[in-house]
């Protein structure tokens, strides 16, 4: 289909799988694909959101990541390797917290966001172990938290650059200095302000805090009741887990053959 003319010519297979990652890629936002009946709605009460409850946001989205991160980072079993990540019992466990989230305001918003950002943080470490990556190298820890600035379109992020290669470089370059000296996320984390990671951390939210703010608008709308809370929940994890399989086969395949070969074959592709 294409021809790349590099040392290692990707795979008619890999190309396949390299175009879906693509298409997962570019997909509408979470909140629009999974609450497509309400998604008008959503994007006006957005928009009259005041900016000292998104600055709110971005804090809460900031603050819930740094949590998520020592928690899961302590927690997760570096040797129980999966070829298939349980994508389905992490959907099951953010679905049911959802309920309490869409009922009791800020406070249980600020619980049920946390709770289901770790699940969703422990979903993507399981998609990348699937995936072939370390959990216990740096370099796969902050890939996964990637995960949480990457994907989806949406009127509310016009002045973010939402590409996928283009968001991994803006990161990227946020993260030079981050690995000089560091083992893993969570000996340094808590060092200083200064510290790399804790700036990554920043990016990360500031782009992780569009969905968040998508998600906090859709639980106020009276129409989806409590009940509606745990599909919200449901349409989030479907989304960074979707975000996460797509960004774990890149990697994969950037392994197999090299980045530039992967980046300008991706670039190429064209969608329909």
């Amino acid at each position: 289909m294409f021809n790349t003319k590099s040392k290692k010519e990707i795979s008619e297979e890999d190309l396949l799988i390299l175009t879906q990652a693509k298409q997962q890629m570019d997909d509408i936002g979470w909140a629009m694909k999974g609450l497509n009946k309400v998604g008008n709605v959503i994007q006006n009460k957005i928009d009259l959101l005041p900016e000292k409850q998104l600055n709110k946001l971005q804090k809460i989205s900031y603050d819930i990541l740094l949590k998520v991160v020592n928690a899961n980072l302590l927690s997760m079993k570096a040797d129980k390797i999966t070829n298939q990540p349980i994508n389905n019992a992490y959907k099951a466990m953010v679905t049911t917290s959802g309920v309490l989230g869409g009922t009791f305001g800020m406070i249980a918003f600020t619980a049920d966001l946390t709770l289901t950002t770790k699940i969703m943080m422990r979903s993507i470490m399981d998609i990348a172990r699937s995936q072939g990556e370390d959990i216990t190298d740096l370099d796969t820890q902050l890939a996964c938290l990637q995960v949480f600035a990457l994907g989806g379109k949406s009127k509310h992020d016009d002045n973010l650059d939402t590409g996928y290669y283009a968001t991994r470089i803006t990161l990227n370059s946020t993260m030079k200095g981050a690995t000089a000296g560091a083992g893993k996320i969570t000996s340094t984390l808590l060092k200083s302000s200064s510290n790399p990671i804790i700036q990554v951390l920043g990016a990360i939210a500031s782009r992780f805090s569009v969905q968040v703010s998508e998600k906090f608008v859709a639980q106020a709308i009276p129409i989806l009741g409590a009940a509606g809370g745990g599909a919200i929940n449901l349409a989030f994890m479907n989304h960074f887990q979707s975000m996460a399989q797509a960004h774990f086969s890149i990697r994969r395949l950037e392994r197999k053959y090299d980045e530039k070969t992967v980046k300008k074959v991706f670039d190429k592709i064209v969608l329909y």
